[in-house]
Formats: structure tokens, C-alpha cells, sequence
């Protein structure tokens, strides 16, 4: 694989200073490192790159419209509690989404099939086939028009396995992991890894925020707060501002519940769908970006979420998903059924989202989408372009620690 030159490496390093400046330190230490150990925790920390580095033809230039996760690959997919109790397996992050070419979140989520055939414990002729099983669950899904989605009863192989472990799991051994409880009060468990401790100022300010909140509701008494901690989550966000939060929820100590409080950002699409001339709705802010995308392609609503502000910042609200609720797919003992089934069911739910939300603010409608699906030429071109995308993020990546090597403080 050709390295990259002096002037690539340094627009590459320039482009993720960048888009990393003012996020905490601390955090930011931590997403530098996860992004070190290799190429697929690399692109899920570098969407921008990926955008800037898409190739310019008519397949991701020309494509119908559709609402768009926007930082697709296969750890973004994973279960989550609908606000009506139940749990479902769909695309779980939303922070880069908007209206884009319908191509782009497919040809992310087959390149990090590609840079993941590590994590997967997968060959590259498996990651490749692999990834064809996922693009033909696409287009089938897509052809047939009708949005569904994936719950328990509707779910088999690794999927149902999660949603199932899920459905029995009990409050309290949730709370168990995340908590220390003494007697009937439990505080927020700050180890590290999943929590960081938050100063005085920033409980305060998240106090405030809840407590205002909170007189907004049918049940304050639900949203009243216990404890307050900085969040470890992801990679992408890591060292933006985003806070964990202990409320009193249904009653002490094991009707407590767990909220995430997450700064929303720029999407890192905005820039290359401004060159195209593809307009985007004129939202409130970014938090109502995320949450109004996430809310029309989801076929139920995630718990708790909404839009906030606190302290002036634009924010995501929502019921705490802990990243461990995520498909294990690299368990899949290889059996090469098992992982192709488990990425027919991302490519089948991609398809669903899409249908969901076609013909809504400037997407195309679902008929536009069934006939772009039918053609015959852009499925290999996809698998070609991913395989090319695969092998830019690797050099990148190769950019990435070679840097990070010679700036060793960077790490923490």
C-alpha cells in the first residue's frame, strides 16, 4: 500500500486538528488513542475524511435524495428502548445525519465492513462477500417499498440473541454496572471508562437545566437529579460536551434511570452537500437536526429524546444507551452465515429507514428510490468504490499513528 507524501500527510493531520479544536482534552486524549488502534475505530473517528475523500462521480453525485444517518458502519447499529417501552434494532446515532445522495450511507457502511474484517475476525474475500450480502439485502428491501423494522419476535440468528438478552434484563443489573448503591441512594459509578467525574460548575449547570426541565413534565419528581457525571462514549464525539445523569425516576433505588445529555454538532456532510447545491431544512439548531432526521427514520421513537439547550449549547436529550447494547458481532463463530445474516438485517434496516422517510422536506419519494434500486450498474460500482474508500482509510490511518507516534503527549 503506497504511503501517503509529505503534503497529503499534513492536509490530513490539518483536517482532524480541526475539526477535534475545542473539544475537552481530556476526552479528546482518549478518542486520539482509540483512533490509533486501527482503521475501522479510525474512520468511526474521522467522518469527516470520509466525505472528503469520496469519490466525485455520478454514482454519489446523482443519486435520489434521502434522509441520511450520515456516519454509518456496523457499531452504529444496535438495540434501543422506543418511547414505548419496547426495544428495537435499528441505526442507534444520528449526530452527522441529513439529506444527502441515498449511496453515501451504504458506501460508509460497506467500507467499515472492509476496515473492520479484523474486528470481525473475517478474511478480505469474507469481508467482500460479506459485504455483498449486505448491499443485495439493501436493494432487495429497497425494491419491495415497504418499510418495516426489527424487533424481537421479528428478529433471528445474533440480532435476536441481543433483543432477547435484553428483554430480560432487569433494571436493578443495569443500574448495578453503572452505580454504587448505599442503602436507598445510589450515586453515579466514575471509573473511567464508561464516567469521568464533572466539576462543580458543570452539576450545577446540569442541575439547573433538569430542574427547569423538569417543571415542564407531567411527573417532576421523575427528572429529579442524584448525580451528574461526564460521559465516555463512542468515538466520533468523544470530547464534546455530554454529561450522564442519575434521576430519581420511578423511585430509589432501583426505579432510578439513566439519561445522556450530548452536544450536537455540525454534520460533517454539511460542507460537501453545500457543494453540491443540495439544500438542507432550516433547523432550530443542530440538536433539532439530529433528533428530527433520527425521528423520521426510526420506526419508533427513542425514549426521552428531544432537543435542549444547556447553558446556550445545543443539545440531544435522551434515555442512556449503553454501547455494550450493540449486536456482538464479532462473535459470530465464524460461521459465514451468521455474520452475512447480521448485515443483511443493517442493509435491510437502512433500506426500511430510507422508505420511512422518502418524499418527506426534499427526499425522494419512495417510487424515485424502487427505481434507482432496480438498475443494474450501480451495485458493482458501490462494491468497487467501497474497496477504494477501504484502501484510502488505511493509508490514512497509517497518516494517523504515524503522527500520533511523534506526538506522544497527544495520547495522555
Amino acid at each position: 500500500m503506497p504511503k501517503q507524501n509529505a503534503k497529503s500527510s499534513s492536509i490530513i493531520i490539518d483536517a482532524i486538528q480541526r475539526n477535534n479544536a475545542g473539544r475537552e482534552p481530556e476526552r479528546l486524549a482518549m478518542k486520539y488513542t482509540k483512533m490509533a488502534q486501527n482503521a475501522f475505530i479510525f474512520l468511526r473517528g474521522t467522518c469527516h475524511l470520509f466525505y472528503d475523500a469520496l469519490p466525485d462521480t455520478p454514482q454519489f453525485r446523482d443519486a435520489p435524495l434521502a434522509w441520511s444517518c450520515g456516519d454509518l458502519h456496523f457499531e452504529n447499529f444496535g438495540s434501543y428502548k422506543g418511547d414505548n417501552r419496547l426495544v428495537y434494532f435499528d441505526i442507534n446515532d444520528y449526530d452527522e445525519a441529513a439529506l444527502a445522495p441515498a449511496t453515501w450511507d451504504m458506501v460508509r457502511l460497506l467500507t467499515s465492513i472492509q476496515c473492520g474484517a479484523d474486528a470481525l475476525r473475517a478474511t478480505r474475500a469474507e469481508a467482500l462477500a460479506v459485504s455483498q450480502c449486505c448491499l443485495d439485502a439493501y436493494r432487495s428491501a429497497l425494491i419491495t417499498g415497504k418499510p418495516l423494522w426489527v424487533e424481537r419476535e421479528t428478529s433471528s440468528g445474533l440480532v435476536n440473541t441481543l433483543l432477547t438478552a435484553l428483554q430480560g434484563r432487569e433494571r436493578a443489573a443495569f443500574l448495578n454496572k453503572r452505580t454504587i448503591s448505599k442503602g436507598q441512594r445510589r450515586s453515579l459509578k466514575i471509573d473511567g471508562v464508561k464516567a469521568l467525574p464533572a466539576s462543580d460548575t458543570q452539576k450545577k449547570t446540569v442541575i439547573k437545566f433538569m430542574d427547569r426541565y423538569a417543571s415542564t413534565q407531567q411527573n417532576p419528581n421523575f427528572f429529579q437529579v442524584l448525580d451528574v457525571a461526564r460521559r465516555i462514549a463512542g468515538t466520533g464525539s468523544l470530547g464534546v460536551e455530554r454529561f450522564v445523569v442519575l434521576v430519581n425516576g420511578k423511585g430509589s433505588p432501583d426505579g432510578n434511570y439513566l439519561l445522556d445529555i450530548k452536544e450536537a454538532k455540525p454534520s460533517a456532510l454539511a460542507p460537501h452537500l453545500v457543494r453540491l447545491g443540495i439544500k438542507q431544512p432550516v433547523w432550530a439548531d443542530e440538536a433539532s437536526r439530529v433528533v428530527a432526521i433520527q425521528k423520521r427514520m426510526q420506526a419508533v421513537d427513542h425514549a426521552f429524546l428531544q432537543p435542549v439547550k444547556l447553558a446556550g449549547l445545543s443539545c440531544i436529550l435522551k434515555g442512556l444507551q449503553p454501547s455494550e447494547d450493540r449486536v456482538a458481532i464479532g462473535d459470530w463463530g465464524k460461521k459465514l452465515d451468521r455474520l452475512k445474516e447480521v448485515v443483511s438485517t443493517m442493509g435491510r434496516n437502512l433500506a426500511w429507514d430510507q422508505l420511512r422517510a422518502s418524499g418527506r422536506s426534499g427526499a425522494a419519494n419512495a417510487d424515485a428510490l424502487i427505481a434507482f434500486a432496480q438498475g443494474d450498474d450501480w451495485m458493482e460500482e458501490m462494491l468497487d468504490a467501497s474497496v477504494e474508500m477501504t484502501h484510502t482509510t488505511q493509508q490514512q490511518w497509517q497518516t494517523f499513528v504515524a503522527w500520533q507516534n511523534s506526538h506522544p503527549t497527544l495520547a495522555g
